[in-house]
């Protein structure tokens, strides 16, 4: 996971994890299958989180960008945003997430940003605007993670 170390992070993030010896970049990534699929977290926040995946490599059989593929980036953003609204004593868990594939991509890299629609004590729920390169939507997605309390351990490997 080494490409995602470009990740910026506000201030107040760093220092609220500060002290835990964890590799934010990491954590907040895609793990394994983003590296698979090349999903580049570049900004996150618990306000706006931004992530980049390439096509190439990542379609179905007619050479469109895979719904299921826009799903993980979805996913990943909204996880993100999740994981930072909820500090170092939560764990976002994913519960709900709809996509709605507005357009194909044949090429290029797609970007998707994740806003938040509610941040509670319990869940939160983000949308995700997924674009090609010309910024025409290419699907819309909304995630609803329920915020679980743990202790910092469950961060360490």
């Amino acid at each position: 996971m080494g490409e995602q170390s470009t990740t910026k992070f506000p201030r107040e993030i760093l220092d609220q994890w500060a002290g835990l010896g964890l590799d934010l970049p990491a954590l907040f990534s895609a793990g394994h299958l983003g590296e698979r699929m090349s999903v580049q977290v570049v900004e996150a926040a618990p306000e706006r989180i931004v992530g980049t995946m390439p096509v190439e490599g990542n379609t179905q059989p007619y050479g469109l960008l895979h719904g299921g593929a826009s799903a993980v980036l979805a996913e990943t953003l909204g996880s993100v945003g999740a994981m930072l609204h909820g500090g170092p004593t939560k764990v976002a868990v994913g519960v709900d997430l709809n996509c709605t594939h507005h357009r194909g991509a044949r090429s290029g890299l797609v970007t998707g940003v994740a806003t938040p629609v509610h941040r509670g004590r319990s869940t939160a729920t983000y949308e995700v605007v997924i674009t090609d390169e010309q910024g025409k939507r290419v699907c819309t997605a909304r995630l609803t993670c329920m915020l679980r309390e743990t202790d910092s351990d469950a961060y360490r490997s």
